[in-house]
C-alpha cells in the first residue's frame, strides 16, 4: 500500500499558536520573531512522520478568501482576526516544510479542506493508496472512505476514524456530515443551519431520515415546533449544505504520485532551526550527513605553542554543572588570530602562566572557582558574554552552544558532552570555537548594551558582582552535620507517630502523600463533605484541607504531617549530601536566572529555607559560624516601599520615611483618619496587606481573599489608599501605559524586562503582564541596590584587610561570617555600605541581628 498523509496546515498552526498564547508564553527568538506556533507545528509534523511513516505527504494551507465568501459574505464572519504574531509565522511554516522535504499546496479561491478533498478523491480512485487526513476540523470527516481515514486531533490525544468507527459513533455514513452541518449549522464558520436545531437533534434526524433530503421529504411526519423550525429555515438548511460541502475538484497542478516524502534537506533545515533558535530540535536530529568545513586549531602541548598576544578569550570546560564538584576537561583559547585547544592535563599550567592575559569569557564565576582550586587567581577578565546575553535577553541559557547555534555555528551541546555522546575531535574543535565566538561577539554585545543604556549596569554592577559571588561560593557556610542528622531523626520520629495516628483515625493504612488515595479516604470512605466543586477527582491541596481542619481533627494531623514531610524530604535530608570535606555547604549563585535581576541559589537552594513555620526555621540552627566568629544578618527594612515612595515621588510617603515613621501604621492612620497612636494591630496588618498588594498589582478580589473580607471592601481599601497617596496611583497608571507602549519596563538602573504577556489575546494573561509591569521596576531596583551594596561591602572588607566574609544572600538580606574581634567595625562597614548603596528620595535603613547560628542571627 502507498501511505499518503494529508495534513490541514492552518489547523495545525492555529492549534499550536493558541496552545501557548492563552498561557501567555509566546516563544520568540532573540530577534523578536514569534515562534510558538512554529515550534508546535514542527513537533506535530515530526510526530506524524514518526507514527505514520508516510511514503507520500502534503500539507494544505488556506490563502485569503475563497469562493464561499462570494456566495455568502458572512462566511466565517464571527471569527476574531488572526493575531499578528501568528500571521508572521505562517510563511516560515512553509519554509520549514520545504526544508523538511514535505510538499505544501495552496490554491487561490479555495480552502485547505478543498485541496485535501481533491487529493482524497484521487486516492479513492486508486485502491493501492492508504490515505490519512490529519486535522481537528470535523468538516473533513465527510471525506472518510474505505481508502481514506482520518486522525482527529483532540486536546488530549487523537482518535482514528474509519468508515466503520464513524458509523458506530454517529449512526450514519461520513458523507452525511454535510447533512448534519446543514441542520445544526457551524458557529466557527458562521454557517447558519436551522435556527433552534442543535447537534443532538440534528444527529437524530439524520439517523432517522438518512439525509437532509430525507428530512424534508418526510417533513409531515415531524410534529410540533421542530417541524416549524425546519420549514421556516429550509432555504438556510440547503444553503448551509452547499457551504459545508467540500469542493473536490480544485485545479491543482500536481498528482498524488508527485508528493513523495524522501526526508529533509538537513543542511537547509539546520540553518533555519538555528535562525529560529529551535535548540531541542537541533539536538535531537542527526546532521551527520551535513558536511561542513572543520575549524583549524592548534593543540597546546607547552606554553611555547601559544602566541605572545596581550589578550585572549577563553572557555574552560568541566565535567559537571556543579563546578564545585567538577574536574577539568579542557580549555579553548583565541587571540584574535589563532585558535587553540588546551588538553585537561595542560589547563592548570596555561592558567598559571596566562591568567593575567585572559580578558573575555563566558561564565566567569565558574572559571574563577575552578582556577582557585589550584591556587590560581583570574583577575583581568572583564567581559562575561553570559552576563551580556542575560541583560539583553532577560534570561540566558548556561550552555554557550545555544547562542552559537543561533549564529549557525555548529558545536556540541554540554548535555551531550556529559552523556559522553561527543567525539574527542568534535569536543576539541567545539571548545576552540567557543573561545573564538566569545571574542568575535564581544564588541557587538557591548554596543547593544550601550545602545540600551545598560553599560553602567553591566560594568559597574553585574561584572563586579561576579567576583563577590565567586568569593561567597568559595567561602561557603559551615554546617553542623550532627545537628542536621539529629533533626532528621526527630522529624522522622514525629512523622511516624503522625502516620500511626492518621491510620488509626481513618481506619486504614494508605499513602498519605498520594492526593488520590487521601481524597478517596477522606471524602469517600470517611464521608467528609467536600468543600468545593469536584472535577475529575477530589483536590486535597492546602486550601481545601484548611477549610476542614477546624471540624475534623484528622485533617489537622494530615496538614502537620505534610509540613514535616516537606521539611524532611526537601531540606533536612538533602542538605547533608551537600556538606563537603571542609564541613561547609558551597551553594551556587545564579546571576542569570530571574527576569527581575534577583539572585538565585541552587545546589542547594539556601534562599528557600523556611522562614515561617517554627520547625522550618529550626533548620537554620544547623548553619553555624566558624570558630571564633559570629554570624551577622543585615536586612534592608521595607526597601521596596522606600523605592515606591522614591519612584512615585509621593510626598506623604516620602515624609513618613523621612520622619522614620512606621509606614504601615502611618497608612492605617491615614486610611481610617485617626491618630497614629490609636491604630490597632489589626488595622496595621490590613494596611500592610493593602500596601504590598498594591506593590504587587493585586486585585480587589485577591486582596479580599488574603484578608478574608469581601472584594468590595478590599477595593475600597485600595481606593482609599490611592486617594491618600495620589502620586502612587499616578505612577501605577503611567507604568502600565508605558509598558504597553514599549513592551518592556526598566529599573532605576536601566535593567530591562520585556513583557510578552501584554501582547496576549487573553485578558487574564494580560492582567498578569500588568502586574509584572507594576512590580518589576520596584523589585528589580531593589535587586540592583542589593547588588551594589554587596559590591561596596566586599570591596571595603577587602580594602580594610578584614578577615570577615559575606557568605549568604537571601533577597533583602546578607549574612556574614564575622571574626569576633572585628565585629563592631564590620557592623559599621555593613551599615555604611548598605545604607549608602543608592541615592533615593528616602533613606535606606538596615536592621542587624547576630548569633552563633543562622537561627539566632535572624
Amino acid at each position: 500500500m502507498k501511505k499518503v498523509i494529508l495534513v490541514d496546515g492552518n489547523n495545525l498552526m492555529f492549534r499550536s499558536y493558541f496552545a501557548t498564547a492563552y498561557s501567555g508564553s509566546i516563544m520568540r527568538n532573540s530577534k523578536g520573531q514569534a515562534t510558538n506556533a512554529l515550534y508546535g507545528f514542527v513537533s506535530m509534523i515530526n510526530k506524524i512522520i514518526e507514527e505514520e511513516h508516510p511514503q507520500y505527504m502534503v500539507v494544505a494551507f488556506d490563502i485569503g478568501k475563497n469562493f464561499r465568501h462570494e456566495k455568502y459574505s458572512e462566511y466565517k464572519a464571527g471569527r476574531n482576526a488572526t493575531p499578528d504574531d501568528l500571521k508572521s509565522q505562517m510563511p516560515i511554516a512553509r519554509q520549514i516544510l520545504e526544508c523538511m522535504g514535505i510538499k505544501y499546496l495552496e490554491a487561490e479561491g479555495y480552502e485547505a479542506d478543498d485541496i485535501i478533498g481533491t487529493l482524497a478523491k484521487e486516492a479513492d480512485l486508486d485502491p493501492d493508496y492508504d490515505g490519512l487526513i490529519i486535522s481537528s476540523d470535523h468538516d473533513l470527516m465527510q471525506l472518510i472512505s474505505p481508502v481514506v481515514g482520518m486522525k482527529m486531533l483532540k486536546p488530549k490525544g487523537s482518535v482514528y476514524y474509519t468508515v466503520d468507527s464513524f458509523r458506530e459513533e454517529y449512526g450514519f455514513d461520513p458523507i452525511k456530515i454535510i447533512d448534519l452541518k446543514a441542520l445544526m449549522g457551524d458557529s466557527s464558520d458562521n454557517i447558519p443551519g436551522v435556527k433552534g436545531i442543535g447537534e443532538k437533534t440534528a444527529k437524530s434526524l439524520i439517523q432517522e431520515y438518512g439525509s437532509l433530503d430525507g428530512v424534508y421529504e418526510n417533513i409531515d411526519s415531524i410534529k410540533g415546533k421542530m417541524k416549524e423550525k425546519l420549514e421556516a429555515d429550509k432555504e438556510n438548511a440547503y444553503f448551509s449544505y452547499e457551504l459545508a460541502t467540500i469542493y473536490r475538484d480544485v485545479p491543482i497542478e500536481v498528482e498524488l504520485s508527485e508528493l513523495t516524502y524522501d526526508g529533509p534537506n538537513f543542511a537547509s533545515l539546520k540553518g533555519l532551526f538555528q535562525e529560529l533558535e529551535f535548540h531541542s530540535f537541533l539536538k535531537n536530529m542527526d546532521f551527520s550527513s551535513v558536511v561542513r568545513e572543520k575549524a583549524e586549531y592548534k593543540v597546546v602541548e607547552s606554553i611555547d605553542d601559544i602566541s605572545d598576544a596581550l589578550e585572549f578569550s577563553y572557555f574552560i570546560e568541566c565535567d559537571k554543572e556543579n563546578y564545585h564538584y567538577a574536574d577539568l576537561l579542557g580549555m579553548g583559547l583565541y587571540d584574535g588570530v589563532n585558535l587553540y585547544f588546551v588538553p585537561k592535563e595542560k589547563v592548570v599550567e596555561v592558567l598559571r602562566h596566562l591568567s593575567m592575559r585572559f580578558r573575555y569569557t563566558y561564565a566567569l564565576k565558574k572559571n574563577i572557582v575552578l582556577a582557585k582550586k589550584f591556587g590560581i587567581d583570574i583577575n583581568n577578565s572583564d567581559f562575561d558574554a553570559m552576563i551580556a546575553y542575560y541583560l539583553l535577553e532577560n534570561l540566558s541559557k548556561d550552555d554557550l552552544a545555544f547562542k552559537m547555534s543561533d549564529d549557525a555555528i555548529d558545536i556540541y551541546y554540554y548535555e551531550d558532552l556529559c552523556k559522553k555522546k561527543v567525539s574527542e575531535e568534535d569536543f576539541r574543535e567545539g571548545l576552540a570555537l567557543k573561545a573564538k565566538f566569545i571574542f568575535d561577539k564581544k564588541d557587538e554585545l557591548l554596543e547593544k548594551i550601550k545602545t540600551s543604556s545598560m553599560d553602567s549596569l553591566f560594568n559597574d554592577i553585574e561584572m563586579p558582582l561576579v567576583r563577590v559571588l565567586a568569593d561567597m561560593e568559595l567561602t561557603g557556610i559551615r554546617v553542623d552535620r550532627e545537628l542536621l542528622v539529629e533533626m532528621q531523626n526527630v522529624l522522622k520520629s514525629k512523622m511516624e507517630s503522625l502516620e500511626a495516628t492518621i491510620y488509626e483515625m481513618t481506619g486504614e493504612k494508605f499513602n498519605i502523600a498520594s492526593p488520590k488515595q487521601l481524597g478517596d479516604v477522606l471524602f469517600n470512605k470517611m464521608g467528609i463533605p467536600y468543600p468545593g466543586k469536584k472535577n475529575s477527582s477530589y483536590s486535597t491541596d492546602v486550601s481545601i484541607l484548611e477549610k476542614l481542619a477546624s471540624d475534623y481533627p484528622v485533617v489537622v494531623h494530615i496538614l502537620e504531617y505534610r509540613t514535616l514531610s516537606k521539611l524532611y524530604n526537601t531540606y533536612v535530608e538533602p542538605l547533608e549530601a551537600y556538606i563537603k570535606e571542609d564541613g561547609k555547604i558551597h551553594t551556587i549563585y545564579k546571576q542569570t536566572l530571574t527576569r527581575t535581576g534577583r539572585l538565585s541559589s541552587v545546589e542547594p537552594n539556601l534562599q528557600n529555607i523556611p522562614a515561617r513555620e517554627e520547625e522550618g526555621k529550626l533548620i537554620k540552627k544547623a548553619f553555624v559560624s566558624e570558630e571564633g566568629c559570629t554570624l551577622l544578618s543585615a536586612d534592608y527594612s521595607q526597601i521596596e516601599l522606600r523605592i515606591l515612595a522614591s519612584i512615585s515621588g509621593d510626598e506623604t510617603m516620602i515624609n513618613s520615611f523621612l520622619n522614620d515613621e512606621d509606614i504601615h501604621r502611618r497608612v492605617a492612620a491615614d486610611i481610617h483618619g485617626i491618630p497614629l497612636e490609636e491604630v490597632t494591630k489589626q488595622e496595621r496588618s490590613t494596611a500592610k496587606a493593602v500596601i504590598f498588594g498594591i506593590v504587587y498589582g493585586i486585585s480587589g478580589f485577591g486582596l479580599g481573599a488574603n484578608l478574608n473580607i469581601s472584594a468590595k471592601d478590599a477595593r475600597q481599601f485600595i481606593e482609599k489608599y490611592y486617594e491618600m497617596y495620589p502620586k502612587v496611583k499616578e505612577y501605577m497608571d503611567n507604568i502600565k501605559i508605558d509598558a504597553y507602549d514599549k513592551g518592556y519596563v526598566k529599573t532605576l538602573y536601566n535593567r530591562i524586562r520585556y513583557i510578552d504577556e501584554l501582547k496576549s489575546p487573553v485578558y487574564m494573561v494580560r492582567s498578569g503582564g500588568e502586574r509584572i509591569a507594576l512590580n518589576t521596576p520596584i523589585q528589580g531596583t531593589g535587586a540592583d541596590i542589593m547588588k551594589i551594596a554587596m559590591i561596596k561591602l566586599y570591596d571595603e572588607l577587602k580594602r580594610s584587610g578584614k578577615k570577615s566574609k559575606i557568605i549568604l544572600q537571601v533577597h533583602d538580606e546578607v549574612i556574614l561570617n564575622v571574626v569576633d574581634e572585628e565585629l563592631e567595625e564590620v557592623k559599621e562597614i555593613v551599615r555604611k555600605s548598605m545604607e549608602n548603596a543608592a541615592d533615593l528620595k528616602v533613606p535606606l535603613k538596615v536592621g542587624m541581628e547576630m548569633g552563633k547560628d543562622w537561627y539566632e542571627a535572624k
